[in-house]
């Protein structure tokens, strides 16, 4: 019998060597993140040998997650909050001085900022930014080299988000007095919105998306959701409002991730050099690439022979000849390559994790799981090696709610499946990626049949023989944490163990304590599917639907954990939730770390959470122990 490898939790969590690897415009060098003083910082190498690499952000507070190459050799820009409270500014980087320290571009308290790079005015860049009012993002022009604001258009009261052609034009989403989704062209002259098109909100639970202008400014790529079962690729005609179609799959939605978190890689792939699409990601068990430009497709032909996994992160130069990129592979985790499509030269770059032995590691597969009433939940299933069942398993829940669980690599599921638990992950009603009906099905249903469709995976695995039914633990954050806390509170026999992570107590109070730029946008996602705190029985109801109100049938060991700075899940969420228990006399674990906010970003937080819950399983399920022969 093969001994069983044991994988330490500093070994899972530590900062990977290297990470999100990008060449630069002019083919010449590579930026990536690797760690500097236990913090994720911005590198930079030549890609042809030479230099040494060498750092360029030196921020030893908090890791660095975002950044982006100029078209000027000289600067590099990137994005950092302060402990979490995702208070996003911009920081200039200069290359030619390594010794210059990096430059707030952006030194407003409070402020929030995003921004695009304007490819066909060289120097500048499109920003948004709440600095007028905590309320609403006005649109400025940025003067990359001189740190120059110009400000484009004051926000009339209803844009959620500006975005800008490549010469500079605005455009902006937004919110109709009705819920409905507008999207809109900024006339300069007249400083007004013109409207383009206007869906039903109910449709477009999170905006359009994806949403970008075409290189010359005169349509938009928009998801469409006309097909009510998948999301296509239409273009709009700013100057007519015509709609034509440009893409679709026959069975598979846009992949809806890149929406959810920028840094995640975007659907629509489009040229560094003109702007023009590429392909478009679609996403199903797996992810499929479909290639509108002939050129590409011969290069992703080529890509695609590198691994076994998904493209992930994918950059080229200019002249689209150079190229690097990533994948994702549920064990092995973004190995990354450089590819010259005028030679055929290919080379892996590096490894994030080359201590990791992809055989030691546990393979994610696919698995359909059908509902009490009948919906396919399209799920995944996360065996420990060497093992066969029943074991103890943990159900891991999304957040979002309005987001998916994909294939790749997670290391809290490595860390689980190596400790000898199964993992189930589920995409429970109201997941993106599979249809408007299946999200809809969703509304009205927090603690309902979304929590059905949980406990129905949980059923279907104790069948399967997978799970052993009496050492079964719930394990999510943001809205997982919610699910943890109903799964505890309205079905308290079905867990042995659960762990609470960033997760919603009370969903009133949850909707009154977003941060005010959030707030004026809820009418198609929290009010629509949850209600309105503010009418007074949609209040009662979202009470009766909150684990706050239920937290004197908590008898289930549970874990909690949050960030103090967190600004969407506020910790008196958790805290009201644990003072509650406490006040019965329950022992409950709390851990709260102060330099954190909506989710564990540094290192040393990670690898102390996720011991903690190594722990907290072992003692409430039963780990494997080390040297365990399978």
């Amino acid at each position: 019998m093969a001994t069983h490898a044991h994988i330490s939790v500093d070994d899972l969590f530590a900062p990977p060597t290297r990470t999100q690897a990008t060449i630069s415009p002019d083919g010449t060098r590579i930026a990536f993140l690797a760690p500097w003083k236990n913090r994720l910082n911005v590198w930079v190498e030549d890609v042809d040998g030479g230099r040494e690499a060498r750092c360029v952000t030196a921020d030893e507070t908090r890791s660095v997650i975002n950044y982006q190459w100029t078209d000027d050799p000289r600067w590099l820009l990137y994005t950092q909050d302060k402990g979490g409270d995702e208070n996003w500014h911009i920081y200039r980087v200069d290359l030619d001085d390594p010794s210059a320290p990096a430059v707030n571009l952006t030194p407003f308290p409070g402020v929030r900022t995003y921004f695009e790079l304007l490819a066909d005015r060289p120097g500048k860049a499109m920003v948004g930014m709440n600095r007028r009012t905590p309320l609403l993002a006005d649109a400025y022009e940025l003067d990359i080299a001189t740190g120059e604001l110009t400000l484009l258009a004051e926000n009339p009261g209803t844009v959620a988000g500006w975005f800008a052609s490549r010469a500079g034009d605005l455009f902006a989403s937004s919110l109709t007095a009705d819920g409905d989704v507008e999207l809109s062209t900024w006339e300069a002259e007249q400083q007004t919105l013109r409207s383009l098109v206007v869906r039903d909100g109910a449709d477009y639970t999170l905006s359009i998306w994806p949403v970008a202008v075409t290189p010359d400014g005169k349509g938009l790529w928009l998801g469409s959701n006309r097909n009510p079962d998948r999301t296509s690729l239409v273009r709009l005609d700013v100057a007519t409002g015509e709609e034509t179609d440009v893409d679709s799959h026959p069975t598979l939605s846009i992949d809806p991730m890149g929406a959810v978190a920028p840094v995640l890689p975007q659907p629509l792939i489009l040229s560094e050099r003109t702007g023009d699409l590429l392909g478009v990601r679609y996403l199903g068990e797996r992810q499929v690439i479909r290639a509108l430009d002939a050129q590409f497709a011969a290069v992703l032909a080529n890509l695609e022979k590198l691994s076994g996994g998904d493209l992930a992160r994918i950059s080229s130069d200019k002249t689209g000849q150079r190229w690097v990129v990533s994948f994702s592979h549920d064990r092995e985790p973004g190995v990354t390559y450089f590819y010259d499509h005028s030679t055929g030269e290919s080379r892996e770059l590096f490894r994030p994790y080359p201590h990791l032995d992809p055989e030691v590691l546990a393979p994610m597969s696919p698995v359909t799981i059908r509902s009490r009433d009948g919906l396919d939940l399209h799920s995944y299933l996360t065996l420990p090696v060497g093992v066969t069942g029943p074991v103890p398993m943990v159900l891991l829940v999304h957040g979002g709610p309005w987001a998916r669980d994909t294939w790749g690599y997670h290391p809290d599921v490595q860390l689980l499946a190596n400790r000898g638990y199964a993992v189930l992950q589920v995409n429970f009603r109201g997941s993106t990626g599979y249809g408007q009906g299946f999200v809809k099905a969703a509304i009205g249903e927090f603690a309902g049949k979304m929590h059905d469709d949980l406990i129905d995976a949980v059923n279907w695995a104790v069948e399967q023989g997978h799970a052993d039914p009496d050492r079964v633990a719930i394990f999510g954050g943001s809205y997982g944490g919610y699910a943890t806390l109903v799964g505890v509170t309205f079905t308290p026999d079905v867990f042995a163990a659960a762990i609470d992570y960033v997760g919603i107590s009370s969903l009133a109070n949850f909707m009154r304590t977003l941060p005010e730029i959030a707030r004026p946008h809820l009418a198609n996602n929290w009010h629509l599917f949850v209600g309105d705190p503010d009418i007074p029985e949609q209040e009662a109801d979202m009470l009766a639907r909150s684990p706050i109100t239920r937290a004197d049938q908590i008898t289930t060991p549970l874990l909690v954990i949050q960030g103090a700075n967190d600004s969407r899940v506020v910790q008196a969420e958790s805290d009201n939730l644990v003072e509650a228990l406490r006040a019965r006399g329950v022992d409950v674990e709390y851990m709260v770390k102060d330099d954190e906010g909506h989710g564990f970003l540094n290192p040393d937080n990670v690898i102390d959470m996720y011991r903690a819950v190594d722990r907290f399983l072992a003692e409430h399920l039963g780990a494997r122990p080390k040297g365990h022969a399978a």
